[in-house]
């Protein structure tokens, strides 16, 4: 009785709350609550079957991929001297907490038994995707005797990321697309200063920059842009760059300059006894600067004569001297390539290295994706390798030694025009205090 009474309640309150929807929604709206966009059907349809299903087949899954343990020795003597070792029976699953519902799937929680690690809840992480017919498993321990499993019920990238983005929480935060939680993926340049982005040919990598640019262009932040493809993608941008370079002769002009900046900014730390240009008073702190870097591998590549080759190498000491210098003096790198490792030049390493933030796109070969992500963790490799033709924008987002995947909002070629009609703002740089164009030797205005 009391079991069908609640099952009569439930219906009674969602048959009330659906004939009366035309009257809440619009005032829960008005108050600011995105009733839109919850995940109703997710919630009242998938969830209640996915929660069962994962507590009815949890017992057999943890038995099957050796999750269970058993309180019986596992070995027997016999006789005097014979000792004979088998599989416990009986075993006991570790206890499962309820599963929790999120906006794209569930989380929960698994305390292991005395003597248990989390290793073959990672391996059987395939098993459980399988098994609960979910669109993905991810398998983490944040706590001692616990581990969590965060289920993913339907990919929330498998459509192109909205084109209406949230405002920036904080200066220098870019929302540039969704997460696989159905979040903002936020670039935070604060947080993490230095940024590297590969991947393939029309794999999303431009479009990426693109959306970076649109979220940072109604900040008080300056932008310099290096495309070396002649400023195809980041010529679209125009007047909204501080300054922009075309070819690697420019882009040693610009490099050169963005180090000269970075050393004015030192002495004016000193001069007011400050570590960084964040402990400055606002009034007194220079205009944030990021620079964006597009194909990397157009700046390291020489025709073998002299003057490419020390073109060459003076850019890769720019660029390294940049990301070991600018990070507390309010200077950053975003630095896209479809490779970027040691067969560029000596300090390409050394670079990489600096670049505490990486997103990798579709590669073609494993070693691009080992480059981008391999110092970070193994798994996410194997998960940017799985990236199709079909997932352009989608790519796996690295940093502080956490990942997730991601995917780009595209920006349309009208809307990175209307981008480029804006002003940069003013005063950007101590060394030149007016938007400048920087050339080889120097700069100019």
């Amino acid at each position: 009785m009391p079991a069908s009474l609640v099952v009569w309640t439930l219906t009674a309150l969602i048959l009330v709350g659906v004939l009366t929807q035309k009257w809440w929604e619009p005032r829960l709206e008005a108050r600011g609550v995105p009733v839109r966009r919850w995940p109703w059907r997710w919630w009242l349809v998938g969830y209640p079957g996915t929660a069962l299903r994962i507590v009815v087949t949890w017992r057999r899954l943890a038995y099957l991929n050796h999750l269970s343990v058993s309180t019986s020795p596992d070995r027997r003597v016999i006789g005097r001297d014979l000792v004979v070792h088998g599989q416990a029976l009986k075993p006991k699953p570790p206890r499962l907490t309820w599963p929790m519902p999120t906006a794209t799937g569930l989380t929960l929680r698994v305390l292991l038994h005395p003597g248990q690690t989390p290793a073959p809840f990672y391996a059987a992480a395939r098993a459980m995707e399988h098994t609960w017919r979910v669109h993905s498993v991810r398998v983490t321990s944040p706590r001692r005797g616990q581990v969590v499993i965060e289920v993913t019920a339907r990919d929330p990238l498998a459509e192109d990321a909205p084109s209406v983005r949230s405002p920036a929480p904080v200066l220098l935060a870019a929302d540039v697309g969704v997460s696989e939680d159905g979040g903002p993926w936020l670039i935070d340049l604060r947080r993490t200063p230095h940024w590297l982005v590969t991947g393939a040919t029309q794999s999303g990598k431009s479009s990426l920059l693109a959306a970076l640019v649109l979220a940072l262009a109604p900040q008080r932040v300056a932008l310099v842009g290096i495309d070396c493809k002649g400023g195809m993608e980041l010529g679209l941008f125009g007047g909204r760059l501080s300054a922009l370079a075309v070819d690697r002769t420019q882009a040693l002009g610009v490099l050169a300059g963005v180090v000269d900046e970075i050393q004015a900014r030192m002495k004016w730390c000193r001069s007011w006894d400050k570590r960084s240009v964040w402990e400055l008073p606002e009034e007194q702190r220079p205009v944030p600067l990021v620079v964006i870097v597009d194909e990397l591998a157009e700046l390291y590549l020489t025709d073998g004569s002299r003057e490419s080759k020390d073109e060459a190498e003076q850019c890769g000491t720019l660029l390294l001297r940049i990301a070991q210098l600018g990070a507390a003096l309010g200077v950053h790198l975003v630095i896209a390539g479809q490779r970027v490792g040691s067969d560029l030049g000596p300090r390409v390493t050394a670079l990489r290295a600096q670049l505490g933030g990486r997103v990798a796109h579709r590669a073609h070969d494993a070693a691009s994706a080992e480059m981008t992500l391999g110092d970070i963790n193994p798994d996410a490799v194997i998960t940017a390798q799985n990236i199709t033709e079909d997932e352009q924008g989608v790519a796996v987002v690295a940093m502080g030694g956490r990942w997730m995947r991601a995917r780009s909002r595209l920006v349309s070629t009208s809307a990175a025009v209307e981008i480029g009609r804006s002003d940069p703002p003013q005063d950007p740089f101590l060394t030149q205090p007016d938007p400048v164009t920087f050339q080889k030797g120097g700069i100019a205005a």
